[in-house]
């Protein structure tokens, strides 16, 4: 009788601790997508935080001014896709002289870089330009 008592009692005990391992693992598994979720979520809410653009300009011979840049998703799981950047161009004491939005037609996997390349006419007097992501489509 000792023997089938310790033998249940053996049994139930192993029974038990493989089911809470496997709980375990169902837990870690939920967290980890619930993190996943919550990562999603947050860079599909704030794109301008996960992306960042920078580039130079130059003239032509017919007086445009050429900028050529990079945009770089720093995020982890969302893909970017028609991101507008705004192009500021000021004067050489830093006045602001004209803002204008730039749409880039590319996609844009999480951790990649994509080159684009626009021409405008910049206003008379314009020293310097900057680039900066305002927002774009999630995928």
């Amino acid at each position: 009788m000792k023997k089938v008592s310790a033998i249940v009692l053996l049994s139930s005990v192993i029974f038990i601790s493989c089911n809470s391992s496997d709980k375990k693992d169902s837990n870690a598994k939920d967290k980890y997508e619930q993190t996943k979720e919550t990562l999603e979520e947050t860079e599909k809410k704030n794109p301008a935080r996960f992306l960042t653009v920078s580039g130079h300009d130059k003239r032509n011979l017919i007086g445009q001014t050429v900028v050529k840049g990079t945009l770089t998703n720093n995020g982890k799981v969302v893909k970017y896709k028609d991101v507008n950047v705004e192009l500021a161009f000021y004067s050489k004491t830093g006045a602001l002289l004209e803002k204008d939005i730039e749409t880039v037609y590319e996609t844009i996997a999480p951790g990649a870089s994509e080159n684009f390349k626009t021409k405008y006419y910049a206003p008379k007097g314009t020293d310097s330009i900057a680039l900066k992501v305002v927002s774009a489509k999630t995928e």
